[in-house]
C-alpha cells in the first residue's frame, strides 16, 4: 500500500501518517519527487485496510500495490531512480558505459584494458576476480590479488569498479575495492547474498538469472530494496532457450519492460547475451535504441589468449567501432526522446 500526498502536503502533515502507520508495528519508506511525497507502507499492511487515510489533512488518495513487489514497483516511485556511484549517475538520462575483461589476469593486462575502455568512452571498468565456472577444473580468478588489481587499473584512468561479489564469506572483501556490487546471473535468487548486499548500501548491479523471468528479477531487487538500498542497477544478459546458435537469448523486451514496471535504471550485456564477438556490436547498439541506461561489454587485448570467455570478448579495433556507433544511436535516441 502507498499514501499519496498532495502537492504542497506539509512536513506535519506526512509525519502525522508516518505516526499512525508505524503505530501498527509497520515501517515506511518515503518517496520525495519534485511535486509530490509517497509514503510506501513496508510490513504486512492487511492490518492497515480499515485506515482511512484519505481522511487526513494532506492525504491526496491511498494506492493498494498488488504486485508482490513493492519497492521496486513504478506505483510506489513514479519518477526515475537515478543510482550516484560516487559522483556517477546511471539512470540520468546519459548512457553509462561499462567494459573490461571477463578475467582479471594480471596487472598488465588491467592496467591496457582501463586504458582501452577509457578511450572508448567507458566511465566503469569490469573484471572477475572470483570466477564461477561450469567445470570445478577452469580458472576460478585471482581471487584477492586480482581486485587489488582491478582497483588500481580503474584509479590510474579514474573510473569506477564493477565486480561480481559470490557469496556473504567475500563480500566484505568485494566491497573494499569495488564501487558496484555485481550480483550474477547464478545468484539472482540468493536471497541471502541480495539481503546482505542491500545491507551495505552499496550499488548493486542484478544481473538476470539465466532462466530468470521478469516477476522473478523484480522481486529479487526487492530484496536489496527492503533493506533500504535503492541503489538498485538491472542487467539484462540473455536468458536461455531453446535456441542454440547463440550462448543466450539476449531480451531487450525487457529494458523497456522493467522501464515500465520499476523506477530502477536497466543496463544491457550483449557480451553474455549472444556470446560471440561479432555480434556484440549490432546487439549493443540494439540495447541503446531500446532505451537502456548503459551498456556493459567485454574487451581484451588479446581475445585469443583470454583465460575465460575469449571469444566474446572485443579486441581494441572492434571496440573502438563499436563505441562510435553507440554513440551514434545515443545521439539519436536523444532525439526521440525530445519528441516524446
Amino acid at each position: 500500500m502507498i499514501v499519496i500526498m498532495k502537492p504542497g502536503a506539509t512536513k506535519e502533515q506526512v509525519k502525522v501518517i508516518i505516526a499512525r502507520v508505524k503505530k501498527e508495528g509497520l515501517d515506511v519508506h518515503l518517496s520525495e519527487g519534485k511535486e509530490q511525497t509517497i509514503i510506501g507502507l513496508i510490513g504486512d499492511t492487511r492490518k492497515m485496510v480499515d485506515v482511512a487515510f484519505d481522511s487526513y489533512d494532506g492525504v491526496e488518495n491511498t494506492v493498494r500495490i498488488t504486485h508482490t513487489y513493492k519497492l521496486t514497483s513504478r506505483d510506489f516511485h513514479p519518477d526515475n531512480t537515478v543510482v550516484d556511484v560516487d559522483g556517477l549517475k546511471i539512470g540520468d538520462g546519459s548512457l553509462t558505459m561499462m567494459a573490461g575483461p571477463c578475467s582479471i589476469e594480471s596487472l598488465e593486462q588491467m592496467l591496457e584494458c582501463a586504458r582501452i575502455a577509457k578511450e572508448g568512452g567507458a566511465s566503469v571498468l569490469r573484471g572477475g576476480a572470483f570466477k564461477p565456472r561450469t567445470s570445478p577444473y577452469a580458472f576460478q580468478g585471482l581471487e584477492e590479488e586480482g581486485l587489488k588489481y582491478i582497483r588500481q587499473a580503474a584509479d590510474k584512468y579514474d573510473m569506477k569498479v564493477i565486480t561480481e561479489v559470490m557469496d556473504e564469506a567475500n563480500l566484505e572483501l568485494v566491497a573494499k575495492y569495488t564501487d558496484i556490487l555485481q550480483i550474477g546471473a547464478r545468484n539472482m535468487q540468493n536471497y541471502k547474498l541480495l539481503q546482505a548486499v542491500g545491507k551495505t548500501g552499496m550499488p548493486v548491479a542484478l544481473k538476470r538469472g539465466i532462466a530468470g523471468t521478469i516477476d522473478e528479477w523484480l522481486n529479487a531487487a526487492e530484496y536489496i530494496a527492503a533493506q533500504g538500498n535503492f541503489k538498485v542497477i538491472f542487467v539484462e544478459r540473455g536468458i536461455r532457450t531453446y535456441e542454440t546458435a547463440t550462448r543466450n537469448t539476449l531480451d531487450l523486451s525487457a529494458v523497456p519492460l522493467i522501464k515500465k514496471l520499476s523506477h530502477f535504471p536497466i543496463i544491457v550485456d550483449p557480451s553474455h547475451g549472444v556470446g560471440i564477438w561479432d555480434l556484440v556490436p549490432p546487439m549493443a547498439v540494439a540495447g541503446v535504441a531500446a532505451g537502456a541506461d548503459g551498456l556493459i561489454v567485454e574487451i581484451h587485448p588479446d581475445p585469443a589468449k583470454a583465460w575465460s570467455d575469449g571469444p566474446q570478448c572485443l579486441n581494441e579495433k572492434t571496440y573502438a567501432k563499436m563505441m562510435k556507433q553507440v554513440h551514434i544511436m545515443e545521439k539519436a535516441m536523444q532525439e526521440v526522446k525530445a519528441i516524446d
